[in-house]
C-alpha cells in the first residue's frame, strides 16, 4: 500500500483550506460534513464556499496565504491553481508536522482525500493513490449501486445494542458468534424493508436466547484456486472472512491472502519437495486442536483440496474427532493453468480424455502406469513434475508416445508471473535447463498443446 487508509476525527477541529474556487469548495463540503471548523484563505472566494464557512461559524480570509495561517490548525488542504502557492502550503504544513493534501499533486501530499460512499455511520473510502482519479470515480459509481442506503440505519441500530450485548454476553468469542449469527439471519432484510421496530424486537429476542449460542469450532477446507484471486468462489470468499485462524499453503498467493479476514491468526504450513515446513500429521492435529478450542478454522489450499491436496487425509482426522467441517472446491491447477495458457484439455479432434497425474509419489519415486499414460488421443497433466521432467519425457517415449508429442510447461499459471514453455517430449528437458523455471508448474502433454498458438489470450 502506498497510503495507510485511516479515518480522522476532525469534529470541531480547525482545518485550513487555501483556495477559494470550485475545487476548494468540494473539499470544504467534505470537511463540513465531518464536523470540521473551516478556515479558508484566498484572495477571491466562491460564494457557495463563503456561505458554507459562514453557516459553520468558520473563518474567511480574503488575502494571500501566509505561514501564520497554520497556527492552531489540525490539517491543511491546498486547492489553488498556483503551483508555487500549493508547494508553499505543503512545505509549511510539513515543517509543523501537520497532515497536508495538495489537490492533484500526490508528491506534495502526506494524505489524500478518497472518493467516498457515505452510508453514515458506514463510510467506504476508495483511492487509487492518486494514480487514476477517474478509475476511483468509476469504482465509487459501482459501489453506490451495490450498497443500499439502509446500511446506515442498520449500523445505527446495531450500535444501539452494543452495550446491552456486552453486558448480557460477557464472553468475547460468544459475543462475536452472536453478532455473526444475527447478521447471517433475516435482520438485514427486515431493516431494508423499513421495519425497524420489528428489527429491534428481533434483536431483543435473539439476545434473550443468547445462552443457546454455540461456540463449537468448525473447519473449512477451501480451495484457493491456482493463483488469480478473481477465481475464488463466492463461498470461499465468505468463509475466508469468517475464519478465526487460517492455515495456508505456500501455493496460496499473497493476493489471495489479502482477502482473508485481517484480524485472523495466520499460520504458514506450506510444504515443498523435501522441505515440509509443518509435517502433514502435525497439520491434521492442529486442525483438530484449534477447532476443539472453539475456533472457526480455515484450511486454505492452492488449487482444489481433493485433487492432490491431501484434503482427504485431513478430514479423516476431523471426522474421527467428530468436528464439523465443510469442503469448498477450488479451480484445480490443471484446469486454471491450461485455460490461462490457451490450451483446451479436451478437444473433439485431438483428445477425448484427460488424466491428472502426480509427478512424484508418496515415496518420492515416479513409478507410474506408463503404458496407459502413453495413449495418443488423450491429454495428460502432471502436477509437481518439474524435478522429474526428464524421467517423464523419457518414459513416455519409451512406452510408445511419439517423441514429437507437444508438451507445455506452465509456470505460476493464472498470475502476472505466468510463463509458458512449449516444446516436444524430446526437446522440453533441454528447454527447461536454460529457462530458469520456478515452481509451481503444471506439465501438459498432448496434441491439444499445439492449439495454444491459436487460443492464447493471457500473458506470454
Amino acid at each position: 500500500m502506498q497510503y495507510l487508509p485511516i479515518f480522522l476525527n476532525v469534529r470541531a477541529q480547525n482545518c485550513l483550506i487555501v483556495g477559494g474556487g470550485e475545487v476548494a469548495y468540494r473539499k470544504a463540503v467534505l470537511l463540513d460534513r465531518a464536523g470540521a471548523r473551516l478556515r479558508v484563505v484566498a484572495p477571491e472566494i466562491n460564494p457557495h464556499l463563503e456561505a458554507l464557512v459562514i453557516a459553520g461559524a468558520g473563518e474567511l480570509h480574503r488575502r494571500a496565504f501566509t505561514e501564520q495561517d497554520m497556527d492552531g490548525v489540525f490539517l491543511a488542504i491546498a486547492a489553488t491553481d498556483d503551483e508555487a502557492v500549493n508547494a508553499e502550503v505543503s512545505h509549511a504544513a510539513t515543517a509543523r508536522g501537520l497532515p497536508v493534501n495538495v489537490v492533484d499533486k500526490p508528491s506534495l501530499c502526506s494524505f489524500i482525500v478518497p472518493a467516498i460512499v457515505d452510508r453514515s455511520p458506514v463510510v467506504i473510502a476508495i483511492s487509487s493513490g492518486g494514480a487514476s482519479p477517474v478509475l476511483t470515480r468509476k469504482l465509487k459509481e459501482k459501489l453506490e449501486t451495490m450498497v443500499p442506503a439502509a446500511y446506515g440505519r442498520l449500523a445505527l441500530l446495531l450500535g444501539g445494542f452494543r452495550g446491552r450485548a456486552k453486558s448480557v454476553i460477557t464472553d468475547f468469542k460468544r459475543r462475536t458468534r452472536f453478532w455473526e449469527a444475527l447478521l447471517s439471519g433475516p435482520l438485514q432484510e427486515i431493516v431494508f424493508a423499513g421495519k425497524e421496530e420489528e428489527a429491534r424486537r428481533y434483536i431483543e429476542q435473539r439476545l434473550s436466547e443468547s445462552d443457546q449460542i454455540s461456540t463449537q469450532g468448525e473447519v473449512y477446507l477451501v480451495g484457493a484456486g491456482p493463483g488469480d484471486p478473481d477465481l475464488l468462489t463466492l463461498k470461499a470468499l465468505r468463509l475466508m472472512q469468517e475464519a478465526d485462524v487460517v492455515l495456508y499453503d505456500r501455493l496460496v498467493s499473497p493476493e489471495i491472502m489479502q482477502r482473508v479476514r485481517p484480524d485472523a491468526e495466520k499460520i504458514n504450513v506450506g510444504k515443498e519437495r523435501s522441505n515440509h515446513l509443518v509435517p502433514q500429521e502435525k497439520i491434521n492435529d492442529m486442525l483438530v486442536r484449534l477447532a476443539l478450542e472453539g475456533n472457526k478454522v480455515l484450511r486454505l489450499k492452492g488449487g482444489d483440496p481433493f485433487i492432490f491436496g491431501r484434503g482427504g487425509e485431513e478430514i479423516d482426522q476431523l471426522a474421527e474427532a467428530r468436528i464439523p467441517f465443510q469442503v469448498i472446491p477450488g479451480i484445480t491447477a490443471a484446469s486454471g493453468c491450461a485455460c490461462y495458457a490457451g490450451i483446451p484439455l479436451t478437444h473433439r479432434d485431438y483428445s477425448q480424455s484427460v488424466r491428472f497425474v502426480t509427478g512424484h509419489l508418496k515415496n518420492d519415486t515416479i513409478d507410474l502406469d506408463w503404458p496407459t499414460l502413453a495413449y495418443e488421443n488423450q491429454t495428460v497433466v502432471f502436477y509437481m513434475g518439474l524435478v522429474g521432467l526428464e524421467v517423464i519425457c523419457s518414459q513416455l517415449i519409451a512406452h510408445g508416445m511419439a517423441a514429437d508429442m507437444p508438451i507445455a510447461l506452465v509456470q505460476q499459471g493464472t498470475t502476472a508471473n505466468q510463463k509458458v514453455l512449449i516444446g516436444t517430449l524430446e526437446s522440453m528437458p533441454a528447454i527447461v535447463k536454460v529457462s530458469e523455471v520456478q515452481a509451481p508448474t503444471i506439465i501438459i502433454v498432448g496434441r491439444v498443446v499445439q492449439l495454444r498458438s491459436r487460443y492464447s489470450w493471457f500473458g506470454n
